[in-house]
């Protein structure tokens, strides 16, 4: 039952524009699948999918499954209209959101899995990216700027 719903889900963001868990929800039930908003977060969690940016300038759920350009491109998007500032402290980064989109932004960078990147960590408007030393947090950093 599990892999069936979590294989509909995909379908579903897919094939709709999906803003909320509580859309998504619908649509499942829709679908004759009796589930809660707390199974659609797991699944959601699950399935590593974030939001993106669509064309009509909303976000909307989206697959890992993208590529890793598209997902770099939605990375660029969720940097262009969401962070407002980027600084490190020798092997941290610390990226300034708008407010409420820090986990949004910390996941697509999560989705790409750098591999200068240990950890991350989100807050509301704040994310820290931990890297393995200074000279390939410059080079993130620089990476980053070129987003905004």
């Amino acid at each position: 039952m599990k892999s069936r719903r979590q294989a509909r889900i995909i379908e579903l963001i897919n094939e709709y524009p999906i803003e909320t868990q509580e859309e998504l929800l619908q649509k499942l039930r829709s679908n004759g699948f009796n589930v809660t908003q707390a199974t659609v977060s797991r699944d959601i969690k699950e399935l590593r999918l974030l939001k993106s940016l669509s064309s009509d300038g909303k976000y909307h759920y989206t697959s890992i499954t993208k590529s890793i350009t598209d997902v770099k491109n939605s990375i660029q998007s969720f940097f262009k209209t969401s962070v407002t500032s980027i600084k490190s402290a020798q092997n941290i980064i610390v990226i300034k959101t708008l407010s409420g989109m820090a986990q949004a932004v910390c996941a697509s960078l999560d989705t790409v899995e750098y591999d200068q990147v240990v950890g991350t960590i989100a807050g509301d408007d704040t994310i820290f990216v931990v890297c393995e030393n200074q000279q390939k947090t410059d080079s993130l950093v620089s990476d980053f700027k070129k987003y905004l």
